[in-house]
């Protein structure tokens, strides 16, 4: 695994991720958001042949990060399910059965449609619309943030925001990124089965694309290299 990047925001230390996680390290807390569980079988069910490795590696990378970070409690900033309960769901109640000393929160997302029941039958603490823990606020779409709270800095997700890093040329690729602006940040989707949208920052605001074997950060035009 690519080691992680230290960032700090507001006065805390941060880990970033090559697994689109964000380690919180004074809280010994894990935040990721757009899992989207549940999702490849809800394709296979459409008909359309999306293999269920996919979903596993998920499993799999999610593990990994609680194994590196070993945190202490997961926030997770919405979309953990993608849908109805089918066999992955399942995979998951196994999962999590395999962690109980760890606090799990949901903020939940637009996607988390499932009855209160079934988060609670997954020892998940369920926030129906945002959470607070000093100084951070937890919300899932950034669209929602309709006022700043003091003394709180905001983490979102949703958007699915990735950044396009051009070359010589017409060159161009594009990767999933972390995005932060002076009063909020949107995470990138845990999940690989995502697409995501091309965000562009603004004056101050710091994004950093992550991948595996190199990273970059993207501060308005200028590309650094990270090491």
């Amino acid at each position: 695994m690519n080691p992680p990047i230290a960032f700090d925001i507001a006065g805390q230390h941060c880990w970033l991720s090559a697994e689109r996680t964000l380690f919180w390290e004074e809280a010994k807390t894990l935040i990721i958001s757009d899992l989207h569980f549940g999702k490849t079988g809800h394709f296979r069910k459409s008909g359309i042949p999306i293999p269920q490795s996919v979903y596993k590696e998920d499993l799999q990378r999610l593990f990994q990060q609680i194994q590196y970070f070993q945190p202490q409690e997961i926030i997770i900033t919405g979309d953990l399910f993608h849908s109805r309960e089918n066999q992955e769901h399942d995979w998951f109640a196994r999962w999590r059965s395999d962690i109980p000393g760890i606090r799990m929160h949901l903020v939940k997302g637009n996607h988390d449609s499932l009855n209160n029941r079934v988060y609670e039958n997954l020892n998940l603490v369920v926030h129906e619309r945002e959470y607070f823990c000093n100084p951070f606020r937890f919300i899932h779409d950034p669209a929602m943030i309709q006022d700043e709270v003091e003394g709180f800095y905001t983490f979102t997700g949703h958007i699915h925001p990735g950044i396009r890093i051009s070359g010589v040329g017409k060159q161009s690729l594009s990767f999933p990124c972390f995005y932060f602006s002076d009063s909020f940040a949107i995470l990138p989707a845990f999940s690989k089965f995502t697409g995501y949208i091309v965000v562009e920052a603004a004056k101050n605001d710091r994004v950093f694309a992550i991948v595996k074997g190199d990273v970059r950060r993207k501060e308005m035009c200028s590309i650094i290299q990270i090491q």
